[in-house]
């Protein structure tokens, strides 16, 4: 199991920074924790999702599902023709809209848990307690051959940049 190095922060802007300056110095970030979304984080640690991708085909699959039922319950099934009206109308249109977007966000989700690996009961692994309150923790994976001069660097870097406390863990923080 390996060792991480935690850099406690109070403050989102210091973390942005620390961020930064572990990166010239080419200190690979492991994770973030953050009580709240950073903004840009995603772009600094450069962090990619095929999220996106994967609601569009849901929301795709969805709506092609969705007109499929509509058309076959309504022309094929069970033709009713009524004030003269074709079978095959627009008035699928918003069943179809709100049906498509419901797929999409309920996949969506399910694709999240899934790939995140929760479900009810799941102990969390934090790397502190206190970054769903008010703390801010840059976890840097500490590598077997890492020397001390290089150890030193990274807490050097870490409290130049304003970290209240620096902290090892041998838990292992799912990324």
């Amino acid at each position: 199991m390996k060792t991480n190095i935690l850099g406690v922060y109070d403050d989102e802007n210091d973390v942005m920074h620390a961020i930064d300056k572990l990166q010239e110095g080419g200190i690979k970030v492991k994770d973030v924790f953050s009580p709240f979304p950073l903004h840009h984080i995603w772009d600094k640690l450069n962090l990619t999702t095929r999220l996106p991708f994967a609601t569009f085909i849901y929301g795709a699959v969805g709506g092609i599902a969705t007109f499929a039922l509509l058309y076959w319950t309504s022309v094929i099934n069970y033709p009713l023709k009524f004030g003269g009206k074709p079978l095959n109308t627009l008035s699928f249109i918003i069943i179809m809209f709100v049906l498509t977007i419901l797929i999409g966000t309920v996949f969506t989700a399910l694709t999240f848990f899934i790939r995140q690996k929760l479900y009810p009961g799941k102990e969390a692994t934090l790397p502190d307690v206190r970054t769903v309150d008010d703390k801010f923790v840059i976890v840097i994976e500490k590598d077997e051959d890492m020397d001390s001069a290089e150890l030193t660097k990274i807490k050097s870097v870490l409290i130049e940049t304003g970290a209240v406390e620096i902290n090892e863990s041998d838990v292992d923080y799912e990324a």
